[in-house]
């Protein structure tokens, strides 16, 4: 990240990132890593949303169907990884913890607010100012 904001700044430019709904609602990238960045233009959008996206745009096909997967190691997928499919996940963000079972409901309750300090900005002390 210190090397894309190098690029960035000498370019005038800001840092998109490629984050969605779903990874951002349980905190499901490193804060100073790929979190990281000025704006997340997916970050709205759930994961199907994305892909349907994806097909409008004409990315082709074995790129939009493409199991989602971190890259953290040979293998590796964000659902294995987090315990859930990415259509639990949007069932519980659409339609509520109704949606799921209730282990799952409190799974995916527990990494929301786990991870809470991913999406918020950094606490400033109050300073107290003296007066004139």
């Amino acid at each position: 990240m210190t090397a894309l904001y190098y690029l960035a700044n000498a370019m005038t430019c800001l840092v998109s990132g490629t984050g969605n709904r779903c990874e951002i609602e349980v905190g499901y990238y490193t804060k100073y890593g790929d979190g990281v960045v000025d704006l997340l233009p997916i970050g709205g959008l759930l994961k199907s949303q994305v892909r349907e996206l994806a097909r409008q745009l004409e990315v082709p096909e074995p790129i939009v169907e493409r199991e989602p997967s971190a890259g953290l190691w040979i293998g590796q997928r964000d659902e294995a990884a987090l315990g859930f499919s990415c259509r639990d996940l949007e069932s519980y963000l659409d339609d509520g913890p109704g949606a799921v079972s209730l282990a799952l409901a409190l799974k995916i309750d527990r990494l929301m607010r786990s991870s809470g300090h991913k999406r918020a900005l950094p606490p400033i002390p109050p300073v107290a100012v003296e007066g004139p």
